[in-house]
């Protein structure tokens, strides 16, 4: 019985039926056919092509294994190159991606049994990075294309050239301001006496900016004139600091000495106000989950505190040490009558008695030694 036309219905079914995704189990790699079920799988089997491929591959093994491991290595990084990139991605997220298309060539053909089998042999011949998390193995491709290495190239080098271009503009504006200092420094005005040797002489003013030796050409006159210009000067300062006095003392007057302190302590709060508080030798309770079920939950003491925001912390249970961030850590409040650190705020540093907490309230009332 011959085939059903191309146009036919029953062609357009069959082609219909073949698309997509069918069982791996019904597909037969040395043929890249696809059966339908297990008789069309049986009758593929016992065909004269199949029979014929299998001679094939029965001669030399080992170079159709190296085939289809080097076309699906090859394939399986050109979609993680092409479709994530240099990013962090899981490896049976690409995998899925990668066996969605018919045509692929399938794992149980190639060198590797599993999946993590591959990733790992991806991260020792360096083609991509590979990390083993709770979660399951994630890879990143290393991108050595040597238009992708130039670009890189060309980038650093001219953020370093930007870099450069902002030093020379700095050490520039140093190198004027430290001259515009020296200057000033240099020409220190000279004061002369007011004093005349001649009375008839008449009274000139030189406004010239190196006539320096006018001043001495000056008369009584302008000597009284400025003694009475100082008098009202000083005049004027002293009634405005009456003033402000004055005021000052009204605004006293208004304020209790209540008051002042309260001003003085919300003052001292936020002005003592940190976005840190690490401290050697607090007990902290680990808050991340990222570190597994053994460190969740647990309390640890600060042994060290590393640019303010990191500290290294000691397990209490387990003696084991840690290097963690601030925002992974939580402080931990003692029972009433122990004794605390205050750790931000206005008392940052002293020690206390802990009196009671105020749970509905999130608040907490201490007792400072000093």
């Amino acid at each position: 019985m011959g085939k059903a036309d191309f146009l036919s219905p029953k062609a357009i079914a069959n082609r219909i039926k073949s698309k997509g995704l069918q069982k791996l189990r019904w597909y037969c790699q040395m043929c890249q056919k696809q059966c339908r079920d297990e008789n069309g799988f049986k009758c593929h089997c016992m065909s004269e092509s199949h029979q014929r491929q299998l001679l094939l591959a029965s001669e030399n093994p080992q170079q159709f294994m190296d085939y289809f491991s080097h076309e699906f290595r090859n394939d399986f990084l050109e979609l993680l190159r092409r479709r994530f990139g240099t990013k962090r991605v899981h490896n049976n997220i690409v995998y899925n991606e990668y066996i969605s298309h018919r045509e692929h060539i399938h794992m149980n053909a190639t060198q590797w049994e599993t999946l993590t089998d591959f990733t790992k042999w991806l991260g020792r011949e360096g083609l991509c990075k590979v990390d083993e998390t709770p979660k399951g193995w994630y890879i990143q491709y290393i991108d050595r294309d040597p238009e992708t290495i130039r670009r890189q190239q060309e980038q650093e080098r001219k953020k370093k050239q930007d870099l450069d271009d902002e030093e020379k503009t700095a050490k520039f504006i140093e190198q004027q301001v430290r001259r515009g200092l020296e200057g000033k420094e240099l020409e220190k005005p000279v004061y002369t006496e007011l004093s005349r040797e001649n009375e008839e002489e008449k009274v000139t003013f030189n406004l010239n900016k190196g006539a320096s030796t006018s001043i001495a050409a000056s008369s009584k006159t302008s000597s009284v004139l400025g003694t009475n210009a100082l008098k009202m000067v000083e005049g004027a300062v002293k009634r405005k600091e009456s003033a402000h006095s004055s005021g000052q003392s009204k605004d006293k007057k208004k304020k209790s000495a209540l008051d002042e302190i309260m001003e003085l302590e919300e003052e001292k709060k936020r002005t003592s106000r940190r976005d840190y508080w690490l401290h050697p030798d607090i007990i902290v309770k680990i808050i991340t989950k990222k570190l597994g079920e053994k460190y969740h939950k647990k309390k640890a003491v600060v042994k060290e505190v590393i640019d303010k925001y990191t500290a290294v912390v000691k397990m209490i249970d387990s003696g084991d040490k840690l290097k963690l961030d601030q925002t992974h850590l939580e402080t931990v409040i003692p029972a009433p009558g122990k004794k605390v650190m205050v750790l931000n705020g206005g008392y940052r540093g002293n020690e206390g008695i802990l009196e009671s907490i105020n749970e509905k309230k999130f608040s907490v009332t201490i007792i400072i030694d000093s």
